[in-house]
């Protein structure tokens, strides 16, 4: 199976936003598509914050993967984080996932990216257990988040 990575653009922001509906609805996660448009957007027109590739099998867009890039003191120097990694269900299993993965630390060899992390649902095994494979290790810290862009009082519950 021939499995290739193109980087999207602007053009392709309807088809992304499908992926990604269907991507936040099998994970619970939030979807606006006006707002994720806007922020796909800044993302395609600003390569300075990361890179968007959909994920082909021949000419058909099975998945998508997003790379945000930042820089740390910790890891000496740039780092990446994988935002969002979605493959189309009846897609995996076939070792495209594995294959995407190595796709992504090649291109953050190429960046200078010194580590690249990415999250993964407690409760998806099956993810983990890829993720684990081709040696991405539980980091021994908890990620906590504050979401800044929620007003103090919905975040208190007020």
């Amino acid at each position: 199976m021939t499995i290739n990575y193109r980087v999207a653009e602007i053009s392709d922001l309807t088809l992304l936003l499908e992926l990604v509906q269907e991507f936040h609805k099998i994970e619970k996660l939030a979807f606006d598509e006006k707002v994720d448009r806007d922020v796909l957007a800044n993302l395609l027109a600003d390569a300075s914050l990361g890179q968007v590739w959909l994920i082909q099998k021949e000419d058909e867009a099975i998945g998508y993967i997003i790379l945000t890039l930042g820089y740390s003191l910790e890891y000496r120097g740039r780092d990446a984080f994988i935002d969002e990694f979605y493959i189309r269900p009846k897609y995996r299993g076939q070792g495209i996932g594995t294959q995407t993965l190595a796709f992504a630390e090649d291109t953050c060899r190429v960046l200078g990216v010194q580590a690249l992390h990415l999250e993964v649902d407690f409760e998806n095994p099956d993810a983990q257990r890829l993720y684990h494979r081709v040696g991405y290790q539980p980091h021994n810290r908890f990620l906590m988040t504050k979401n800044l862009a929620v007003s103090e009082d919905n975040d208190l519950g007020n």
